[in-house]
């Protein structure tokens, strides 16, 4: 018959012998080693968890601060489109024109949701700085350079009833009226107004300027003969040129355009040097985390550069970029330079 002990209480099993004492002590001061640590990572989990959560979460807004049917819609849909991809989260356009791009900007300056966008153009980086008194927004400060996306050559057109066929003609005749003929453009400051106030310089010209809020009501009026001529970017008026709804007289480019074989640039026909291009990029609220940022830089070069984008783009004369956000942020200080001065000599102003 088997005789059993008595059972010792756990603790003083451990006092009666010194090893076993000394075991105690190890996992006494592990287990408690155990829970500090366990308790600083559940502490850190929250900000863990923010620094690996997966951006975007939602859907992004990509804001055009101008009205629909201009070459800026055509840039920011086809980069919305083919950045959906690559972000696995829909992006999506919303025009929101007025003051020169100025309140889309202010807006976009003010997201905190860190899925909010604005796209980026020489009116609104490079030229609102010269030519209002007080901006809403500060382009440098209260925004984060994403990436450059296209680059949009200038066509000089007119109405086909316009007595024209070239831009020396053009220039006789305006040269003949001074103040008897017109253009027009998106608005103040926008690519147009600038386009034809440095063509106007250039050839020593006295046009009326009339503005719109967008590309699409003022390509409606010069389609329709209430305006005589107009800069404005390959991708909005290719089709009419195309379609002999509107003669292109030059375009803005260094070089002549694949898709106009035919039609001189600017500094072709006595104007050397002459160049004018529009350009596009995406920019994001200063407050964007940095790792956003970085993979939002990533996936919109992606993007501009797939193929779907580069066949959309060339179709309508646009060249497609996708730079670093430091290459896009030298471009556009670069930029404000050169346009600064054309800007105080035009003595272009707000409405």
């Amino acid at each position: 018959m088997t005789r059993l002990l008595p059972r010792q209480p756990l603790n003083a099993a451990l006092h009666a012998d010194p090893a076993s004492a000394e075991r105690r002590d190890f996992l006494l001061r592990a287990g408690l080693s155990g829970l500090a640590a366990g308790g600083a990572a559940l502490l850190g989990l929250p900000a863990l968890a923010q620094t690996a959560a997966a951006w975007p979460q939602r859907s992004i807004r990509l804001v055009v601060p101008f009205a629909p049917g201009g070459s800026s819609e055509i840039v920011a849909r086809a980069t919305a489109f083919e950045l959906s991809k690559t972000l696995g989260q829909t992006v999506y356009v919303e025009n929101k024109p007025g003051g020169g791009g100025n309140i889309a900007m202010a807006e976009v300056a003010r997201a905190e949701d860190q899925h909010t966008l604005v796209l980026g153009h020489i009116g609104t980086l490079a030229v609102n700085p010269f030519i209002y008194d007080k901006l809403p927004y500060d382009p440098v400060k209260d925004f984060k350079p994403i990436t450059l996306l296209a680059k949009v050559p200038s066509l000089y057109v007119v109405h086909p009833d316009l007595p024209v066929k070239s831009l020396k003609e053009l220039v006789a005749l305006v040269r003949s009226k001074p103040g008897r003929y017109n253009y027009g453009s998106a608005g103040n400051g926008s690519a147009g107004h600038l386009a034809m106030e440095y063509l106007k310089m250039a050839a020593e010209l006295f046009m009326v300027h009339v503005p719109y809020r967008g590309t699409g009501p003022q390509l409606t009026d010069l389609l329709a003969g209430r305006l005589d001529a107009a800069s404005v970017g390959a991708p909005a008026v290719l089709q009419f040129i195309k379609a002999g709804k509107l003669r292109c007289l030059a375009t803005g480019s260094k070089n002549r355009l694949p898709q106009l074989p035919d039609v001189p640039t600017v500094a072709e026909q006595g104007f050397p040097g002459f160049e004018m291009t529009q350009w596009y990029g995406l920019m994001a609220p200063a407050n964007l985390a940095s790792a956003h940022a970085e993979k939002l830089a990533q996936e919109a070069a992606k993007a501009i550069q797939s193929k779907g984008s580069t066949e959309r783009l060339s179709t309508d004369a646009a060249e497609a970029v996708g730079n670093t956000p430091a290459q896009f942020a030298a471009f556009i200080a670069q930029e404000q330079q050169r346009w600064k001065p054309v800007l105080a000599r035009a003595k272009v102003k707000p409405d």
